[in-house]
């Protein structure tokens, strides 16, 4: 077992008992006393909670026998698997019909809408890499599991107010890792070559939809994905909102990827982003535009629409 400061505090405070250093701390885990099942006990509570994912996710799609005889780790990927294929399909499905056919018109003209299939093409994409995609998540949950990063389980552990703080450096920390990430699949001309460029064959307007949003190389959607996970050994991160988070990539994807320009700022909304399609040296940023903004790498739409007036 390898210790970290964050869950050893959290074992120090359920055993009420003093541990000075960290290689002590692990010895002292390693022995048969009070503190060594307190921790385990504490870990429990993250096994437990992925594991009622599991059965509420598997349980409702699959036959028992199907996945219940398989090891925790397998059940988990494939719980991530299902619900990362529905969620990318249902969202894109109700997205693309709502814009496309329900306000037809009204959000994207009628010649900038991709076709059938293109949307196709990016949906088939997507579904190659999904089962690569799920395994970091997965990663992430048995890494967690297993008390090697600085999760709590539950909020009423630290507090709302150090809560929304951690919260808050977890969401910088993310944009500031997906930021850096993208820009060096741009810049380092191989990663372009090799994985990002899979995504940027999707270049105008009526070439984008919904379902681009996890059209990528394997490799290249689990890359910008990996700041998720590497905030979980610097950040204390409530557990369930880590895994909220991940899931919510394919819902804010598909968003950033419909050519609809929100104009809340400082978003780095679907009009930001259309920008970064068409140009390739712009607007790298995921949630918001800050980044761009301080690097001088931002172009804003209502820019661009100016320019199309003149």
């Amino acid at each position: 077992m390898v210790c970290h400061h964050w869950y050893w505090i959290r074992v120090r405070e359920l055993c009420e008992g003093d541990v000075h250093d960290m290689r002590g701390c692990c010895a002292f885990v390693r022995g048969n006393g009070c503190c060594g099942a307190k921790a385990d006990e504490y870990l429990q509570q993250f096994l437990d909670e992925t594991t009622w994912y599991n059965h509420i996710v598997l349980g409702y799609l699959l036959p028992t026998n199907l996945w219940y005889p398989l090891p925790h780790f397998l059940q988990t990927w494939l719980r991530n698997y299902l619900a990362g294929t529905l969620l990318y399909l249902i969202s894109g499905f109700l997205w693309c019909f709502y814009i496309y056919y329900l306000k037809r018109n009204v959000y994207v003209p009628k010649d900038a809408i991709p076709t059938n299939k293109a949307m196709l093409l990016q949906i088939y994409v997507a579904m190659k890499a999904m089962p690569w995609y799920c395994a970091l998540p997965s990663l992430s949950e048995y890494m967690i599991e297993n008390g090697w990063t600085k999760c709590y389980d539950r909020v009423s552990e630290v507090g709302w107010l150090p809560h929304l703080l951690y919260l808050s450096l977890y969401l910088v920390f993310v944009e500031f890792g997906i930021y850096w990430m993208h820009r060096e699949l741009h810049d380092i001309k191989p990663l372009y070559k090799y994985l990002h460029a899979t995504h940027h064959i999707y270049n105008k307007q009526n070439t984008l939809s919904p379902f681009a949003g996890l059209a990528f190389h394997p490799v290249d959607g689990i890359l910008q994905a990996v700041p998720h996970v590497i905030a979980l050994f610097i950040i204390p991160t409530h557990f369930t909102t880590h895994v909220g988070l991940l899931f919510l990539e394919a819902v804010w994807t598909a968003n950033i990827h419909d050519c609809i320009h929100g104009k809340l700022w400082p978003v780095m909304g679907a009009g930001y982003h259309t920008i970064h399609h068409t140009t390739y040296r712009h607007n790298y940023g995921h949630y918001t535009i800050w980044m761009d903004w301080m690097l001088g790498t931002l172009r804003d739409p209502s820019d661009e629409e100016g320019k199309k007036v003149m």
